[in-house]
């Protein structure tokens, strides 16, 4: 709890700003018109008093007996014109004095024109708290009657004025006897004894809230040796706020014993009220961000990069959020209609929201692509006709690199909407290709082709022997199609781009082997006698098929099973010959 002297700086000066600043009749006036204008009627603007409220009426009536002006504070009072010219001034008096040093309750909670409803109560009736004096207590109620002149207003109920000459008395038998000249002289209506005893409240306060938490350390660090944990950052990252809470709170219960005016009283618990949201808003704040930063640390432990893109996100949000709940809280302890402010958001935020309805679509959109996690970044993606590797995901765009080495930013709304393909994602490679034979070619020498290709590729160790396939498809035409799908075991491009050059090159061998070739992609007008095919090459491939025939060995439409399982692998890659093969130490195995 080094932080002492640094943390006791926020409390202090919260506590010495409240009272002198409370009683300024800029800011009553600001808290008096802020009650009074929540009327919807014309009584708020007719009264120039401020009764339209409960809140305005009581209000009004501490500062008029704040200010001494008696005469004015009778207007508050609930009595006949005759009696208010003879015992206004006396019955003010004696209830600012009972309201002073004997009432319990909130009166600054309410704004509304019409009153809060309250269980037991008619309406048109409120009750704002008890005055208690000795063995004396009298609920402290306002009624709500019509005024000729004015409309409709609030003043302090007749049942509870007929009281207070009797708590008045019991009020002044009980109070303290302290020095005339700390008992005779105020400044900003309290007395110089209870500026005195809040002054030393302060030090006693922050000291009391210091061992508090240093008692509170005491388990937190038990704990944190019970799991392992070497410190307690995160506890000490609150202890601040948490200090301003524990030494306000003591702070205040000093207050409440002292006897305070009421309207001081009302005011200062208004202001240290303002350090408690202050600080609550500052627990939560660093609370949310130590949780979310841990569940984000995790995420990325994990290779979760979108998850942690995400945390970092909400914690953003949320941080927003908790500013955004501490504002309005402070306003509506200050006496602000938060409905009035609320709504005012709620138009704002439409406003915003028709403004800026593609930023908003590219936030969400870039909260669902972190939340999918359909491509992260380094990935090789296609985004509809564009291609590239993914070098950042922003909470706008994400930014990819093409091929051309240009970098594309593509809003995150486009992006959750269009196809994409995650090339980097696939388990293997697709090899296809489609070959044009000499039309003149004899039927077993085409069986012989499509034999030689298939076997080729049964026997390659890179090849999916499952997903070959080699078939004739056409015979129309300037050419006789054969096509060749299967997968490459691969997921590296450049690697894939080998192995469908070194096929390519054992088709045109077997092809060549065969005597036979590709069909010429033009038409050609002979001038000569055209050699044709190799007709020994081409009677040996029509000999052997029809060796394989009569043997009842033939492989159409495929190999037998036992003949693909055992040609699996028997064709070495990369090539003996090949300078990836010299290597020293090299066992000569397929790669």
């Amino acid at each position: 709890m080094s932080a002492f002297p640094k943390t006791l700086l926020p409390l202090i000066f919260s506590l010495l700003a409240v009272l002198p600043i409370a009683a300024q009749s800029p800011l009553s006036g600001a808290l008096t018109s802020s009650s009074t204008s929540t009327s919807t009627g014309t009584s708020s603007a007719s009264d120039p008093l401020g009764r339209a409220t409960p809140s305005g009426s009581v209000l009004g009536f501490l500062e008029a007996a704040q200010s001494g002006n008696y005469t004015r504070a009778a207007q508050y009072l609930q009595i006949s014109a005759s009696r208010r010219q003879t015992q206004g001034e006396e019955l003010a008096q004696q209830l600012k004095l009972v309201m002073d040093r004997a009432f319990t309750g909130r009166v600054g909670n309410f704004t509304q024109p019409d009153g809060v409803p309250q269980e037991g109560l008619p309406p048109g009736h409120q009750r704002l708290g008890t005055l208690s004096a000795g063995d004396l207590e009298v609920d402290l109620d306002l009624v709500r009657v019509n005024d000729p002149s004015t409309g409709k207003i609030w003043l302090v109920s007749a049942e509870t004025l007929a009281k207070v000459p009797e708590l008045s008395e019991q009020v002044k038998a009980r109070q303290v006897k302290l020095p005339g000249v700390l008992v005779n002289h105020e400044i900003a209506g309290v007395l110089l004894w209870q500026w005195l005893a809040l002054l030393l409240a302060l030090p006693v306060a922050a000291g009391i809230g210091w061992i508090v938490l240093v008692v509170l350390e005491i388990p937190m660090r038990w704990w944190a040796r019970r799991r392992g944990h070497v410190d307690i950052a995160n506890w000490r990252s609150v202890s601040a706020p948490a200090w301003l809470l524990t030494g306000t709170l003591v702070h205040q219960i000093f207050a409440r014993n002292l006897g305070i005016a009421l309207l001081p009283r009302h005011y200062y618990f208004q202001f240290t009220s303002i350090a408690l949201i202050v600080s609550m808003t500052w627990i939560v704040w660093r609370a949310v961000r130590w949780s979310l930063r841990r569940v984000r640390n995790r995420a990325l432990a994990r290779g979760l990069a979108g998850t942690g893109s995400l945390m970092l996100l909400g914690e953003r949000i949320l941080k927003a959020v908790i500013f955004s709940v501490g504002i309005l809280a402070v306003l509506g302890n200050l006496g602000f209609n938060m409905s009035t402010a609320l709504a005012g958001l709620g138009i704002g935020g439409l406003a915003i929201g028709f403004g800026a309805q593609q930023t908003i679509a590219n936030l969400f959109g870039g909260v669902s692509v972190l939340g999918d996690e359909v491509f992260r970044v380094g990935d090789v993606c296609r985004f509809g006709d564009r291609t590239g590797v993914v070098e950042d995901i922003g909470l706008r765009s994400t930014r990819i690199r093409t091929d051309e080495r240009t970098l594309v930013a593509i809003p995150n709304g486009t992006v959750a909407t269009i196809n994409l393909e995650n090339l980097s994602r696939r388990d293997k490679i697709l090899f296809q290709t489609k070959l044009g034979l000499r039309p003149e070619s004899k039927p077993d020498h085409v069986r012989f082709v499509l034999a030689e290709i298939r076997r080729l590729l049964y026997s390659h160790a890179k090849v999916e022997t499952n997903s070959v396939r080699v078939r004739l498809t056409d015979i129309s035409g300037s050419s006789l199609s054969v096509e060749v799908v299967a997968y490459i075991l691969t997921r590296d491009f450049n690697e894939f781009a080998a192995v469908r050059e070194d096929l390519l090159l054992r088709i045109m061998d077997v092809l060549e082997d065969s005597g036979g070739g590709l069909a010429l992609p033009s038409q050609t007008l002979y001038l000569s006698r055209d050699g044709g095919v190799e007709q020994e090459k081409v009677d040996n491939a029509v000999k052997k098929i029809a060796d394989l025939r009569e043997g009842k060995q033939l492989p159409f439409p495929d190999f037998h099973q036992d003949d693909i399982s055992a040609l699996k692998g028997s064709i070495e890659y990369p090539q003996p010959e090949s300078a990836l093969r010299n290597v020293p130490g090299d066992s000569g195995k397929t790669r």
